[in-house]
This record gives structure tokens, sequence and C-alpha cells, in this order.
């Protein structure tokens, strides 16, 4: 059984297509697109119209590659910024009128099962794991292991969210990036306490800015799901990164191997928060997971048609 699944997320809309077999998800393909339906959000608390017809095309785009592909089901769900904004459902009825794509407004909890689910597709072991996937509009949290969820915390600290928020100045002013840094220390405190008193060893990341994070790490000039699966970022090398991406200019970011151009203005944001939560909670790496709440949502679905 053929199966599309897409995510709308603040910074970028991705799909997933693949065969579900036998409990496993086989012959994965992944599209994304940087649609930006964040933009603005926070500030403004409404999605913009250009972005709003931004995401409308890059839908169109993803149900004719579903249709190409003979895809027998679809199912779209949409989170951070669809959750905030107050005409998500707007574009949720477009959506379905110019598409034919239900897509379900997902809640924070729901995006940190769906993303947990994914990663346990693509991990072997069975100890508990913290899985953190930094989005364009929140950090999700979860531990857990293959018996199910013991604790998840969405926070509303994302890459794109921080960078509108803080990140004025090209290349980066220090006294911004120190602003930014404090709050984001300050906003997922309490949640990183909780979590350090669990004493995990296992940290797990999914999301753009991780995967880019070893993409970067790795130079790689094509990016490849093989060479990102399971790969490790250690702390000295997030820290060098961060320091280099601070010091650097958004066009000068855009040439960067392993980075996509429409990612650059956000990385710096980015990977400043993966930075924090390994220096508060003393982790020396994290394992980079290329399955994620798209894998997710792609097994639960199928699990409950078998």
């Amino acid at each position: 059984m053929k199966i599309g699944t897409i995510d709308i997320g603040t910074n970028s809309m991705r799909l997933l297509i693949g065969e579900y077999k036998n409990g496993k998800i086989e012959n994965r393909k992944k599209f994304i697109n940087t649609t930006r339906i964040g933009q603005g959000v926070d500030k403004e608390g409404y999605i913009s119209n250009e972005a709003i017809n931004r995401n409308i095309d890059a839908l169109k785009e993803f149900a004719k590659l579903c249709n190409d592909e003979k895809c027998e089901y679809i199912y779209g769900m949409g989170t951070s910024a669809l959750r905030d904004s107050k005409n998500g459902d707007d574009f949720v009825q477009l959506a379905k009128r110019e598409t034919g794509i239900t897509i379900d407004i997902i809640s924070g909890e729901e995006e940190s099962n769906l993303g947990f689910k994914g990663v346990l597709e693509g991990l072997e072991g069975n100890n508990d794991i913290l899985v953190i996937d930094i989005g364009g509009g929140s950090t999700e949290f979860i531990i857990g292991d293959r018996e199910g969820i013991k604790f998840a915390k969405s926070e509303n600290v994302g890459a794109l969210r921080m960078t509108e928020k803080f990140l004025k100045i090209d290349p980066i002013d220090d006294l911004e990036f120190n602003d930014m840094y404090m709050f984001i220390e300050h906003e997922i405190d309490k949640t990183l306490e909780y979590i350090k008193e669990k004493g995990i060893k296992n940290l797990v990341g999914i999301g753009g800015t991780i995967t880019s994070l070893s993409a970067m790490n790795q130079e790689l000039t094509i990016y490849s799901m093989e060479k990102i699966h399971n790969s490790k970022v250690c702390k000295k090398e997030i820290e060098k990164i961060l320091q280099n991406l601070k010091k650097m200019t958004l066009s000068d970011k855009k040439t960067l191997k392993g980075l996509q151009p429409k990612r650059a203005d956000i990385i710096t944001a980015g990977v400043a928060i993966l930075n924090i939560i390994m220096e508060k909670l003393e982790l020396d790496e994290i394992i980079v997971s290329e399955y994620d709440n798209l894998e997710g949502l792609m097994c639960q679905k199928s699990k409950k048609m078998s």
C-alpha cells in the first residue's frame, strides 16, 4: 500500500512517500519545500495571504507528486504555526477545496507522539531515549522507550520564531544574539531541569535544524538520507559551527556545504537552541534521525487500517 504523508511546519512543508509492508516503511522518498507558513505569525497572530498562497501552491505540487507515484492515501498535518495562528482553520478549509487533502492541525503533544513513533521506526535498541525536534516555531522534548512515551513537552522556541524575534542585523549582532540566548535558556529551563534529573544518556534529534547541522558537519554537497540517518554530532562540533555561523554574513551562509540556502537565515537560532539543550543536559553527542513525524504519521495511519 503506497501512502503519502505531509507535514506543514512553520518553516517548511515536507512530504514522505512510502510503502507500508509487514510493519515497516519501504521505498521511502522525501521532498521538502521551504514555504514559511509561520512568517510573522508570532508578531501578527495571522498567516499572511502571501504565505497562504505559497503554501497552497506547494501543497498542489505535493498532491501531484502523490498522484504520479500512485499513492492510495494522502494524510496531512499542520504544526506550530497553524496551531498558533487565528486563521489556521481558514487555511485548512482552503487546502481541502484546492487540493482535496485534509490537513489535521495537531497539538504539541500529538506532534511529539508522532515524532517519537517515527524515531523508533528507524532506531535499534530498547533503552530510554530523549528525542528533541527543533522546528521553526517550537521545540518538542520527548522521553520514552519501546513501551511508550513517559514525558512530552512542547516549548514555543523555534528557529524561525527566535530569528524573527531577536536577530535583525546581518552579520549577527552579539547583543541581539545574547538576548536571544538568554531568552531561550529562560524559556526551556524548567523542562531541562526536569529532563536532567532523569539522567538519560541517549539523545536523538529530528527536524530540519538537526539534519542540516549533520549535513554541514559532514560538508555534504548533495543531501543524502543514508549519510544523515544515525550520524552523530558532538558538542565540540556544534560549538564550532555555531561560532562560525555567528560571524558569517547571510550571503556567506547560503554557500555553506550541507545547508539549504533557504534555511540560512534561521540556522543560527536553531543551532543555538540545540547548543543550550546539550549544555544544560551535559550531553556530549546527539544521534541524528532521518525518521521523524512523517514516518510516525504513516505508521499510525497504516496500523489503524490493518
